[in-house]
């Protein structure tokens, strides 16, 4: 009889996890490599938001919390929804959670059932499948393209639903694309949704203030209220405040889904860190002037990134909306050869052929379900970019 729960079978170990793993032990064996595979900023969390942690210390606030989130925390959250989404949610239609993905993870948990579909656009991130084949269900991948942006058309959003459809999967701005949907574009996805009443949404709102130019973010619920009673809107503070290890990811809904998510998290780690809970407090409360300024940082580096691919041979990289990545297409440089005589079959081979011989990391593209491409994440410092774009350039070259 076999130990491991068969489970385990249907999953694959997260490949930007895998990327950054092996780009350290590179380093550590001495090798002069810049990682653009990580997804979290690389500023520091902003004063105010560590002075009240520290404060709530000092208060004693280091006791077990309530599961679903301190009131004080879950009351920022629906202040949050009102103020900057116009959504109206009462503090128990919100769950607080260990990251995003715990809250995702519970959402999936507490609702499929064996044969339930989830439909998920690729390129996507890496954990979505994972966590719907952990949970029992069956994972139903739509194709976008780069000449639409990454962005899904409603047409086949419309084929991909069946009778056994769950849940659909959105996430805008996108992890890995940065693909962002205007709220027209929204509009035409949540008029398809409005013809089948039996499929949820569940979306993903993380990058939601790393949006760039004129965009203006608008989510699901925003644009067609009436999918308020099947919509579970999931965001936290990771990638807003640059708070990624302080691990408060929130998510609001209707209240049958949240108190099931709640007995879920009752059963496996109960409430999350109750100083990290304070700190987000400060952060939905407090002054957002970190948000405004990190924002124009992150575009000037996409703007930077992105002019910098496209004078590569062989890439083609779009200009994404939002988040903090592209996903440049590397498809004219399959089939030539590295300097050392190795084909490149796939994504995979590019990216790998690019660490070892020009020392940068990045995920290739089929790890999210879409290549051949590779993501790169600009968030990191202005110079470590410019060096890696100059290398990714060199490499190009060198193909043959």
């Amino acid at each position: 009889m076999a130990f491991l729960a068969d489970s385990l079978s249907r999953v694959k170990p997260s490949a930007t996890i895998a990327v950054a793993q092996k780009a350290r032990e590179l380093k550590a064996a001495g090798m002069d490599v810049i990682g653009l595979g990580a997804g979290e900023p690389d500023f520091d969390t902003p004063d105010n938001i560590k002075d009240a942690a520290k404060a709530a210390m000092d208060r004693g606030e280091t006791k077990y919390t309530p599961v679903s989130g301190i009131p004080e925390l879950r009351k920022a959250i629906a202040d949050k929804f009102k103020r900057e989404n116009g959504l109206d949610y009462e503090p128990a239609q919100v769950i607080v959670g260990t990251g995003g993905k715990q809250v995702l993870f519970n959402a999936f948990a507490a609702t499929l059932n064996p044969g339930d579909e989830v439909i998920i656009p690729t390129p996507y991130w890496v954990s979505y499948p994972e966590m719907v084949a952990i949970c029992g269900g069956e994972n139903v991948f739509v194709e976008t393209t780069l000449e639409n942006e990454f962005k899904l058309r409603p047409e086949d959003l419309e084929a991909a639903i069946t009778p056994k459809t769950k849940w659909f999967m959105f996430n805008s701005p996108s992890n890995p694309s940065g693909a962002a949907y205007s709220h027209e574009e929204l509009k035409a996805l949540t008029d398809v949704l409005m013809r089948h009443p039996h499929v949820w949404v569940l979306t993903d709102d993380m990058y939601e203030h790393l949006v760039y130019g004129d965009f203006k973010f608008a989510t699901p619920v925003e644009v067609e209220p009436a999918l308020y009673d099947r919509t579970l809107t999931m965001n936290g503070v990771s990638k807003a405040y640059a708070m990624t290890g302080w691990r408060i990811g929130y998510a609001a809904g209707p209240l049958q889904l949240i108190k099931a998510m709640d007995m879920i998290q009752g059963q496996q780690t109960s409430g999350a860190c109750s100083i990290a809970q304070w700190a987000a407090v400060e952060a939905l409360n407090g002054p957002q002037d970190y948000v405004h300024d990190s924002r124009k940082v992150f575009e000037e580096r996409r703007d930077l990134v992105v002019s910098m691919l496209n004078q590569a041979t062989g890439l083609d990289c779009p200009r994404p909306d939002g988040a903090f990545y592209v996903f440049p297409s590397c498809e004219k440089l399959m089939g030539k050869k590295t300097k050392d005589g190795k084909v490149l079959e796939n994504d995979e081979d590019f990216v790998t052929a690019l660490l070892e011989q020009e020392g940068v990391a990045v995920v290739h593209g089929s790890a999210f379900g879409l290549g051949p491409n590779f993501r790169i994440s600009y968030a990191t410092d202005t110079e470590s970019l410019t060096k890696a774009c100059e290398r990714i350039q060199n490499f190009c070259a060198s193909l043959s």
